[in-house]
């Protein structure tokens, strides 16, 4: 890492200040960490040597920061929707992180159908193969695969065979999704 300029913050020590270390009053009052100091090598390996995260707290405040879910009660700027109008999940509301987690994943990238049936990673591959939203029905499902299926067969085109693997492809995602469980 360059210094770009930087002498090392440890009085009378010439070195460039290569890495950044916490500033001697602690965290800024605002957010983020403040201003950093910046150190030679063997400054800032003195420096991480002699560092106690817990110094200053008491032995509730300690067992507080070691617990296991410790951290996770409070919303993180990416689970936080100020001003968006959606609230997103809380943490509060899961016994598990991952639980949270997964529930974003689902709410954004994933988005329920109208019926509430579950939508799997290759029903969605299939319905995008036959140009289908993801709540489409049975009826919509065999209308577009009938239609597609008039498109590319050779016997309904006069015989061009250059849209078989297109053909190939819509037969196999409405051979998936017929038995899927959204389209019971």
């Amino acid at each position: 890492m360059e210094a770009q300029g930087r002498i090392c913050a440890e009085p009378g020590c010439p070195e460039p200040g290569e890495f950044r270390a916490p500033p001697i009053e602690g965290a800024a009052s605002g957010n983020g960490p403040g201003a950093f100091r910046w150190m030679c090598l063997d400054h800032v390996r003195a420096f991480n040597r002699g560092y106690n995260y817990f110094d200053g707290m008491t032995a509730d405040e300690i067992h507080q920061a070691q617990r296991p879910m410790a951290g996770w009660e409070s919303e993180t700027r990416a689970f936080s929707r100020a001003g968006t109008g959606d609230p997103g999940p809380r943490w509060a509301d899961f016994s598990d992180p991952l639980d949270a987690i997964g529930a974003r994943y689902r709410r954004e990238v994933a988005p329920e159908r109208s019926d509430g049936k579950p939508l799997s990673g290759q029903d969605r591959a299939s319905l995008k193969v036959l140009g289908l939203a993801a709540d489409a029905d049975r009826q919509a499902l065999r209308k577009r695969y009938s239609e597609l299926v008039r498109r590319y067969h050779p016997d309904r085109n006069g015989g061009d065979r250059s849209h078989e693997a297109r053909l190939q492809s819509v037969i196999a995602a409405y051979q998936q999704l017929r038995q899927a469980p959204a389209f019971a």
